[in-house]
């Protein structure tokens, strides 16, 4: 039996409403904030990045899991916003939890599902007897370029897992994923800002792609939609997930709680992992939850986890996910935004 033995995540204060993006470019803000069901979204401060992020929400993780940290033998960061494109993140990570030296350590990158995919290995290393315990993180502080749909949804977040298999907070029931190449979302070596197909990425990619891995978790584990208590859909806009979780046969109930792009917008790599734990934060002993990521080029990685009595025990350790979100916000003008973005981007 293996599963999440703490989980820990790290929203920026920062904000920035729809319709201060929309009156720089001279854009309808209703349309947008209706076609995109989002409101708002997170900024990151100039001096917070991938792996800041990444650092307070796995000590929020740790502190949950309550082990050594020399007990953890890997780390994995998945992210499209690594701050150096040669050094890795996982080290910073692993050297501020004071994991180092005997980690096994990488980054990974499959835009915004580089994140499930250290689960999904964190899971399955621990599951294997490699290691005792393992760290999978999804974090990013993601761009859009100036006057692009992305701009309006594109925010920051970051969401940690500590994956073992004692005093687990919710266990692992099963995992599948779903591939495949559908180049809707892209960006190049040296280019600031992605690039993606438009109408292109929503039916062939995002909705064949997720309906795919959830068709495939539910016949190979026999379980039905009405069977889950909570489920969370990577979540590019606030409208996307929630056609396609009433397509699929779930109900508003079960997708409530998990789903933040409306006052957050879409955290990438951080996004599916966000709604995870903003769900296990309401999650009662015994409930089935199903999340599915979903990342452009394409392809989904669905989990099915339950959650255990200790998950009481431990959620009110650390701030909640609703509470970082909803809590001492400070929203920006655009001339600060736009400051704030150009020093991330081009640092001095």
């Amino acid at each position: 039996m293996v599963g999440i033995v703490g989980y820990g995540t790290q929203i920026p204060r920062y904000r920035i409403k729809v319709e201060e993006i929309a009156k720089v470019w001279g854009a309808d803000a209703p349309s947008y904030k209706k076609g995109l069901n989002l409101n708002e979204k997170s900024v990151p401060c100039p001096d917070e990045d991938t792996a800041t992020l990444a650092v307070n929400a796995a000590r929020n993780a740790m502190i949950r899991a309550g082990i050594n940290p020399k007990d953890i033998g890997a780390v994995y960061v998945g992210s499209e916003s690594h701050p150096y494109a040669v050094k890795p993140t996982g080290t910073i990570v692993s050297e501020a939890l004071g994991a180092c030296p005997y980690v096994h350590t990488a980054d990974l990158e499959f835009a915004c599902k580089a994140g499930s995919e250290g689960m999904f290995i964190a899971l399955h290393l621990v599951k294997s007897g490699i290691v005792k315990y393992a760290l999978g993180i999804g974090a990013d502080t993601s761009q859009g370029a100036p006057g692009d749909a992305l701009e309006y949804s594109a925010s920051a977040g970051a969401a940690a897992y500590v994956m073992g298999a004692d005093n687990l907070v919710a266990e692992l029931i099963d995992t599948h994923c779903f591939m495949t190449d559908t180049p809707d979302f892209w960006r190049r070596e040296h280019a600031n800002y992605p690039e993606h197909g438009g109408r292109f990425t929503g039916e062939p990619a995002y909705m064949k792609h997720v309906s795919g891995a959830v068709r495939a978790i539910l016949e190979k584990t026999n379980i039905r939609p009405e069977d889950f208590n909570y489920m969370i859909f990577h979540q590019p806009n606030g409208k996307f997930p929630v056609q396609m979780a009433l397509k699929l046969g779930f109900k508003e109930p079960q997708f409530r709680h998990g789903l933040l792009t409306p006052t957050l917008g879409n955290t990438y790599s951080g996004s599916s992992p966000l709604g995870l734990a903003a769900t296990l934060d309401v999650a009662k002993p015994g409930e089935q939850i199903l999340m599915v990521s979903y990342g452009s080029g394409a392809g989904s990685d669905a989990f099915i986890f339950k959650a255990t009595k200790r998950l009481d025990e431990v959620r009110n350790l650390v701030p909640l996910v609703r509470k970082q979100l909803d809590e001492h916000k400070i929203y920006l003008e655009y001339g600060q935004y736009a400051k704030f973005r150009h020093k991330i981007l081009k640092p001095e």
